[in-house]
């Protein structure tokens, strides 16, 4: 006889265990995700040279991606939400695999625009979905933690440039996407399996005296100008991330005349810091900044902005990623200000519409950094590229006022209407 689990069985060690596991199997999926999305970066100067592009075409590649990895957040939510999040994430795991391998197939460069598009698709369903995982299998208390841990993966996306630059130079741009595609699937498949069992409903929400509403739909949470206003701050965050990843190995190579080799060790150090900040600010927004985090992110945007002021004027290839690195790092201890709130707030039910939502503003900022600052690069300097970067995040620092920063602020427009409470506090509130 198989074994009926009950609601009785959730220890507190049993929870711990499963958003443990969560966070494990998690992180190293957006690995997997990270690691096949951004070696394109490294890879962008020898498709340049075997298509004859210039940096703003050889951006359009990561734009192209990114603005299709954008259109689908939101259904990718709906999807989650309807189908849960296994099922999803193992669809994508599968297909983006696949166009991986196509992309090194490709024959012209319209092919190879198409391919990557079909890359950003498949992608693009997956973060809901992730999402979703993270909110089903563990308490609104731990959830700031869980999901810095995740995300995370992408300071495990500075392993890209090591991993990828030896196979560049040993096997070419073309077989390195076809291997790639192989182990990510395989190890994708093998995490999918590796994920534990849900959390109870009663677990996995704010109680109903904390939570502003007992019950939200769907319908709510798009028609949220507090969810809106997230998706808008993580628009302005992203554009570092995206803008760094995509054109700093290129900026190595052509300006600092570099060696391939020499450009992924760089190219990795920012990354991998980043990857320890990030779950450092996690655990300091669950402990500290939950309800106030707005002082707290605009301080550490104005500090990666100086910074960013100091990488750029750089004498050196070393002095640029000294500074590079302590911009990512400072940077990513403010990743959970974007998410901590939406996913402690939000009922599980429709966690996936409302982190789709908010992913969707980031992507935004992968449509437009990659091809803003190829533009710049091409038509000014690399220096004019890098200067876009310090002005969004100076306008992250802006936003911060604009944004909820506690869970009684995070309100929804009332059911069957289409006025908002916004960022009001409910009466009786302090």
């Amino acid at each position: 006889m198989t074994a009926v689990i009950t609601e009785d069985t959730w220890t507190p060690k049993r929870v711990n265990r499963t958003a443990t596991i969560t966070m494990v199997v998690m992180l190293c999926a957006w690995s997997v995700d990270y690691i096949d999305r951004f070696s394109i970066s490294m890879a962008l100067p020898s498709i340049g040279e075997e298509f004859q592009l210039g940096r703003t075409a050889q951006g359009s590649l990561v734009t192209v991606f990114a603005l299709v990895y954008m259109i689908c957040q939101i259904p990718a939510g709906f999807l989650a939400d309807r189908y849960g999040s296994r099922g999803p994430m193992l669809i994508t795991l599968v297909l983006w695999s696949l166009f991986t391998a196509l992309t090194g197939m490709a024959g012209t460069f319209g092919l190879l625009l198409l391919f990557r598009g079909l890359f950003g698709a498949c992608q693009g369903a997956f973060p809901a979905a992730s999402f979703k995982a993270i909110a089903e299998r563990t308490t609104p208390a731990r959830r700031g933690t869980a999901t810095s841990v995740m995300l995370s993966a992408s300071g495990i996306a500075g392993l890209a440039p090591l991993l990828v630059a030896p196979l560049l130079t040993g096997i070419g741009w073309r077989h390195t996407f076809l291997w790639m595609a192989g182990c990510g699937a395989a190890i994708g498949i093998g995490l999918w399996a590796l994920l534990p069992k849900a959390l109870p409903d009663r677990l996995s929400r704010l109680p109903q005296t904390t939570a502003t509403t007992p019950a939200v739909s769907r319908a709510q949470v798009l028609r949220s100008p507090a969810v809106w206003k997230f998706a808008v701050l993580f628009c302005a965050m992203n554009m570092l991330s995206y803008g760094l990843v995509t054109w700093v190995p290129s900026y190595l190579l052509e300006a600092r005349h570099l060696s391939l080799n020499e450009t992924g060790v760089l190219s990795a150090i920012p990354s991998l810091v980043g990857f320890a900040t990030t779950i450092f600010g996690g655990w300091l927004f669950d402990r500290y900044f939950h309800d106030k985090a707005r002082w707290y992110l605009v301080s550490i945007a104005t500090v990666t902005a100086v910074l960013l002021v100091l990488m750029v004027s750089a004498g050196s290839a070393a002095t640029f990623t000294l500074y590079e690195t302590l911009a990512v790092g400072v940077f990513g201890m403010a990743t959970m200000c974007v998410f901590g709130l939406p996913l402690r707030v939000l009922p599980t039910a429709v966690a996936g519409l409302g982190s789709g939502m908010t992913n969707f503003g980031g992507q935004v900022a992968g449509v437009i950094a990659p091809l803003a600052m190829g533009w710049l690069a091409d038509a000014f300097s690399y220096t004019a590229a890098f200067g876009f970067l310090i002005c969004t995040t100076l306008l992250t620092a802006v936003i911060a006022f604009w944004v909820p920063q506690r869970a009684e602020q995070f309100s929804f427009p009332p059911a069957g209407t289409k006025e908002s409470a916004g960022t009001k506090e409910p009466t009786g509130t302090k």
